[in-house]
């Protein structure tokens, strides 16, 4: 059944009174035609429940803009959505691309600092958010009396005699609920075996993000990342207003053993936005908090690994690899609803 306007309404109920189910719920492709952007082709996705977002095609299938009920939410980079052939991967190059955005994914064989690693020059959080999507489908279907939205492609991040990773994702959305779901399968359709990272960098601004926010955890531990993360450990859980010159804060968040709890409240918006996923799939938390001018931004990032590099993860023992043949399936849900 669909809850919409305070009422359940089944499959018959419903047709009767549209004259395509699109007039209240769809997802709709487009492209881009001006500036850093021209080509790349979105889908735009609208739920009946207040929920819109988009999909960038051509950008890893990730998902820039969000909003509920017309509050923003998600951060947005002043590049827009860069088309990903200005892409450049050596250093921190990685951020005139960066589009911010409700979801972008980092990896899928490096990510965090630039490093070198085993002799090979890696550039920051990875290549896969700049990789178009291919074999797209997308549409709308019934199931009994609910009906969903969804888009679905494949990502690939290959060298020749080297990595073949191939990301297939789907995302999907359900008439009258306000929830992103996104499934993933990662596979190694190489004949080596390859480092696996991911890291699903969800950005949170204005106005969902504003001074007097709350966030919720049950994490365990708390580790700050650096000095400037120390200096804001007292003070991990407190937003204020933007502040100039202000240094970001990393820190690594052990959660419990069931299933984490992320969730930010703003209690004047009456707004709530919920992340959920599994720790068996990614047992790291990463929290960004980046309270500056013009970057005002609070990163709830849901990861296999760390962010201080590739080499520094090997050294660890904690990197990740795929053999050939082998597949990782990871399940990520993005909802937002009113508190009261």
């Amino acid at each position: 059944m669909s809850f919409l306007n305070n009422k359940y309404y089944s499959k018959a109920e419903l047709l009767k009174q549209v004259g395509i189910i699109d007039q209240i719920c769809g997802v709709r492709i487009s492209e881009l035609n001006d500036g850093f952007e021209r080509g790349v082709r979105v889908a735009d996705f609208y739920t009946a429940s207040g929920l819109r977002y988009t999909v960038t095609i051509d950008r890893g299938l990730d998902i820039s803009s969000a909003e509920f009920n017309g509050i923003s939410l998600s951060f947005r980079s002043p590049n827009g959505d860069v088309h990903p052939s200005f892409y450049d991967s050596s250093n921190k190059e990685w951020l005139r691309t960066f589009k911010g955005g409700l979801m972008t994914t980092c990896g899928l064989t490096y990510l965090g600092s630039p490093c070198i690693d085993e002799g090979e020059e890696l550039g920051l959080h990875g290549r896969i958010s700049n990789i178009p999507a291919r074999n797209i489908s997308y549409g709308g279907y019934w199931l009994n009396d609910d009906y969903y939205i969804f888009i679905e492609g494949t990502v690939r991040e290959a060298v020749q005699f080297g990595d073949n990773i191939l990301l297939t994702r789907r995302i999907e959305s359900k008439l009258g609920e306000s929830k992103i779901v996104i499934n993933d399968v990662i596979r190694n359709e190489g004949y080596k075996k390859s480092p696996f990272m991911i890291l699903y960098h969800c950005n949170i601004g204005f106005p969902l993000l504003d001074e007097g926010c709350k966030l919720i955890t049950n994490a365990k531990n708390i580790k700050p990342r650096d000095e400037d993360a120390r200096k804001g450990f007292s003070d991990i859980y407190n937003f204020t207003l933007p502040i100039k010159d202000f240094k970001e804060q990393v820190f690594y968040f052990d959660m419990e053993d069931t299933e984490p709890i992320v969730e930010l409240q703003n209690l004047n918006k009456n707004l709530s936005l919920i992340i959920k996923y599994s720790k068996k799939e990614l047992p790291n938390f990463i929290l960004w908090k980046m309270l500056g001018e013009g970057t005002y931004v609070l990163g709830l990032e849901p990861a296999n690994c760390l962010v201080e590099g590739r080499d520094k993860e090997r050294k660890r023992g904690t990197l990740q690899f795929l053999e050939p043949g082998e597949e990782r399936n990871i399940k990520l849900e993005i909802e937002v609803k009113n508190l009261q």
